[in-house]
């Protein structure tokens, strides 16, 4: 009677190993098939040994299905703990928060890039498939190590993006308390400023008369957007520090108002921002 046994080897996630095979296998016992799943133990490595048995048996369909379970299990689990080894081997200088955060932000990149994700995982299938269609052995941990360094080697550079990011983020966030620094000890220069997105993509600063803002204070600050030299937030965030104004409203114009610009604003100046959804500076976006 035809037969096949496999033996996987592993450090990690021994339970979950032995639960997932166990569901995948029932559908070969459904098929009336034998099937024996055993557990021991050797140098730290538990080892599950799965055997199959019986009329109708076919050895490529045996190996598909371990090779599926230990693909998903190295995707959805063994992918997490791959991330936060690499990050607390490479960027040790971080405190246990910062790598938690690094891991987060690293976490969030892969969960965006479901095409990628989806491509790795069906090169892991295959060779998984090809490594078990000519061995009746594997140990998981080993296999990643060296049969996946592509994967791997995938995982340490979005490691490396996401500590860019959270540096950047980090930077950021100083930068804006910082300002609201400033703010707060500023004396209002107006009760309210008006923000107006112009239709040629210029920004316009008007008082509460709706009267343009145009002193000699603040003529180094006005705004084009097309001038792609001009870091735009910076300037419009620097001419509003110089106003100080108790409250500023934004007006879309006849443009669309930067998300990132309102937010940046709506940050530094806290509880003081506020949009118009429709006025006669809105309309005329002068």
């Amino acid at each position: 009677m035809p037969r096949q046994c496999i033996s996987i080897g592993t450090v990690q996630q021994r339970e979950l190993l032995k639960y997932e095979l166990s569901q995948e296998l029932q559908a070969l016992r459904d098929k009336g098939l034998n099937v024996r799943l055993r557990e021991n133990s050797a140098n730290g490595f538990t080892f599950l040994d799965c055997c199959v048995s019986g009329v109708g048996f076919a050895e490529p369909v045996v190996n598909r299905q371990v090779a599926g379970v230990i693909t998903d299990l190295i995707v959805n689990k063994w992918e997490n703990i791959l991330l936060k080894d690499i990050i607390r081997e490479n960027y040790y200088y971080f405190d246990d928060d910062e790598k938690g955060a690094i891991y987060d932000y690293a976490r969030k990149k892969l969960n965006l890039n479901q095409k990628n994700k989806e491509n790795y995982r069906l090169l892991i299938l295959q060779k998984l498939t090809e490594y078990l269609n000519s061995n009746n052995h594997i140990v998981i941990d080993g296999f990643i190590r060296f049969r996946l360094k592509d994967y791997v080697n995938l995982l340490y550079d979005v490691a490396d993006q996401a500590v860019d990011d959270f540096l950047m983020d980090r930077e950021y966030k100083e930068f804006i308390e910082l300002l609201r620094y400033f703010v707060e000890i500023q004396e209002p220069r107006a009760n309210l400023v008006n923000v107006v997105l112009r239709a040629d993509g210029a920004f316009q600063l008007y008082d509460e008369e709706c009267r343009a803002i145009d002193s000699d204070y603040l003529r180094d600050f006005m705004i084009d957007l097309t001038d792609n030299e001009i870091n735009y937030e910076d300037l419009l965030i620097s001419a509003l520090i110089t106003i100080a104004p108790r409250e500023i409203k934004f007006h879309s114009g006849n443009g669309r108002m930067p998300a990132t610009t309102v937010d940046t604003i709506s940050s530094v100046f806290a509880g003081r921002v506020s949009t118009c959804d429709g006025c006669v500076l809105c309309k005329d976006g002068k």
